[in-house]
């Protein structure tokens, strides 16, 4: 009885698996913390919330400037031409405020500026510079002496109508003239419109149209003459 016992249990014993059953995970190793990474991981979410916050900030600091609302030509003001605009305020573009724009009325525009440009400093002076061998006139003309769309930055030929004498020219005989004699020649060839006011930007009602040209410094005194006479009229040429 014993012996069957023993025997029985050993069986038993060889019964049992020898290998673990699948399924069992083995053993994993413990971690390797790495507390430097772990520092530069928070390091960079600290930053990009930083920046974040940065750009929500200097997006809310805005102003209101000038933006002209139609082509202004050189030598012209920018009138009521104008509306507001609130932009990001940024200290290396000197944008002329919105509360400036009384003193920007008294100002000449440097050259054209476009429909639409954010005003800046430097677009504007109190004077129109002249450039070397050139001179400015005024002109005042009678209804029927000027085109009636005529406006600054315009490029036009200038004529001494009203009497039966040839034309005249300055006495040093620049080239921005035809040849003179004849009485259909220009005094002037091409000359560059700095100016014109309206009856609204004067004082004083006039019927005449004061304009202001740019000649060659030669043609200034045939063309200063002509107008004090009352007989100069101008037309639009090709160039504009």
């Amino acid at each position: 009885m014993k012996i069957q016992e023993r025997t029985g249990a050993g069986n038993s014993r060889s019964a049992s698996p020898a290998h673990p059953v699948m399924g069992d995970r083995l053993p994993t190793p413990p971690r390797e913390r790495k507390p430097a990474l772990a520092a530069l991981a928070v390091l960079l979410i600290l930053v990009g919330a930083l920046g974040a916050t940065m750009l929500v900030l200097r997006a809310g600091d805005r102003v209101e400037v000038v933006k002209v609302t139609s082509d202004i030509q050189a030598g012209e003001s920018v009138g009521d031409h104008t509306q507001s605009v609130m932009v990001a305020d940024d200290a290396g573009i000197n944008y002329v405020k919105w509360t400036q724009l009384g003193a920007l009325k008294k100002l000449k525009a440097k050259s054209t500026i476009y429909k639409g440009t954010l005003v800046i400093g430097e677009m504007f002076s109190s004077g129109t510079s002249i450039p070397d061998g050139k001179a400015s006139v005024g002109v005042s003309l009678k209804e029927g002496q000027y085109p009636a769309d005529i406006k600054t930055g315009d490029t036009v030929a200038v004529y001494r109508v009203g009497d039966d004498g040839s034309s005249s020219r300055g006495s040093s005989g620049s080239t921005g003239s035809s040849t003179s004699g004849a009485d259909d020649s220009p005094i002037v060839d091409k000359a560059k419109v700095l100016s014109v006011n309206s009856s609204s930007d004067t004082a004083i009602s006039s019927t005449n149209l004061p304009v202001t040209l740019v000649v060659d410094i030669g043609d200034a005194a045939a063309v200063a003459k002509a107008s004090s006479a009352g007989k100069v009229a101008i037309v639009l040429v090709p160039g504009n």
